[in-house]
């Protein structure tokens, strides 16, 4: 996401960090192709002139024509303004999901037809049932086909409840859902409801029956990240008619543009609480405002990189693994299974760009294969178990064999084979490091 962007901007910075100096015309220069970027990412010429207009103001009142480092003075500010737009910052109550004091709290989820409203009720749900909030969900689209049966079967892959009426009155469905909910005394009540092709007069009345009756602690627009501006113009519709809290922004792994996270918010006032990144259930994830600017810019993103990595390891694992690594009893059974666990955490591509000050130094259009890793994954499990464990018993004969096995040449068993005894080393270099020390 934000490709084009990230490639556009880190150009422009690249350009005026090699001057010592900069005159007034460079930065007004500069400014001019950020908002041009910045309109070609599909960000709205409001929030774009806005944004272009306050790091001009703040360029001015810091002095940057005189400062001895004026680009990184210049991205400091376009940091923080990034920010701004984006968002709240995280730790803000705007930020985060507000509950009722009695329960059960009831979120409301709306948005246009195909939006995603029902994957991200259950995706919704399930990352509350992970904080310990258990949540039933109701079932109050009555008009799409099998929206329904759909929200069933999602409820059944979480293991929690969904209440339905049938094709009834949706007001009615509600009501009566969120009874049950303090009936079986459910912390959280999520309301699924209808969507439709554009925003219209009986959507929004109807919805605005439904909010009056469930009293909502949380209105959540669902809004698909690769409509662009029209997300944007969405999200202001149903803000003015029902006043959104918050907006779970879907399929944002899929823009490489991403102007409607940088519009949605400067437009409305709600901030983004969530991101999709996936299909899957778990691919739910908190948005913040800090870390996808500095991604933005080039920057980095340590934190999630290492929360990423925390949901696979625990401490005591990370310790096996250190041990195994330093002792030199890791073997390519080890080598496939961490490859594996790191294939959870989404496109290693991706993870790598994560790494403060790697962006700027990949060329471009870098990206790892995927075959890659099908490749050393077909050759590791063409070994027998002894081979996997010790690695010196691969002579010629072997990997032709593991070769034919595997669906690949000899040449690639012999550079699994060579980078993994290269690790070794490396790792054996560092175990007598520590030992001097």
């Amino acid at each position: 996401m934000f490709d084009q962007l990230q490639e556009r901007l880190s150009a422009i910075f690249d350009r005026l960090s090699g001057r010592g100096k900069i005159s007034e015309g460079e930065v007004n220069e500069a400014l001019r192709e950020v908002r041009v970027a910045l309109l070609e990412a599909d960000v709205s010429l409001a929030s774009a002139k806005g944004f272009v207009a306050r790091i001009k103001e703040r360029a001015i009142g810091a002095n940057v024509l005189e400062s001895l480092t004026p680009a990184q003075t210049i991205l400091t500010i376009v940091h923080d303004e990034l920010v701004q737009l984006l968002g709240p910052p995280t730790g803000s109550g705007a930020s985060r999901l507000q509950f009722s004091d009695a329960p059960p709290s009831v979120i409301m989820l709306v948005g246009l037809q195909g939006s995603g409203k029902t994957t991200q009720a259950a995706k919704l749900a399930l990352r509350l049932k992970e904080q310990g909030r258990r949540s039933i969900l109701i079932a109050a689209d009555v008009y799409r086909p099998a929206a329904i049966d759909q929200l069933k079967t999602l409820g059944k892959q979480v293991a929690l409840p969904v209440y339905d009426r049938g094709q009834s009155d949706p007001v009615a469905i509600v009501k009566e859902g969120i009874a049950e909910a303090k009936r079986l005394g459910i912390s959280t009540a999520i309301v699924d409801t209808a969507g439709r092709l554009q925003i219209d007069e009986p959507l929004m009345r109807e919805l605005s029956e439904i909010k009056a009756v469930a009293q909502p602690r949380e209105i959540l627009l669902v809004a698909d990240a690769m409509t662009g501006q029209e997300a944007t113009n969405v999200a202001k519709g149903f803000h003015e008619r029902l006043g959104i809290t918050g907006v779970i922004l879907t399929k944002l792994d899929g823009d490489t543009r991403g102007g409607a996270a940088l519009s949605i918010h400067s437009v409305t006032g709600a901030p983004i609480k969530f991101v999709g990144v996936g299909e899957k259930l778990s691919a739910l994830e908190p948005f913040y405002p800090e870390r996808l600017a500095s991604r933005i810019l080039g920057m980095g993103d340590a934190l999630t990189l290492i929360e990423k990595t925390q949901s696979l390891y625990s401490v005591e694992q990370a310790k096996k693994l250190e041990e195994k690594l330093l002792k030199q009893t890791f073997t390519l059974d080890d080598f496939l299974e961490q490859m594996r666990q790191v294939r959870k955490l989404g496109s290693f591509t991706d993870l790598v760009k994560m790494i403060p000050g790697l962006f700027k130094a990949l060329p471009k259009n870098f990206e790892i294969p995927e075959r890659e890793f099908t490749k050393v994954e077909a050759i590791i499990c063409s070994m027998t178990r002894g081979e996997r464990r010790n690695p010196d018993l691969l002579n010629g004969s072997r990997r032709k064999r593991i070769a034919r096995g595997s669906g690949t040449q000899v040449a690639d068993v012999n550079r699994l084979v060579k980078q993994f005894d290269q690790a070794r080393q490396m790792t054996k270099q560092l175990s007598r490091t520590r030992r001097w020390r």
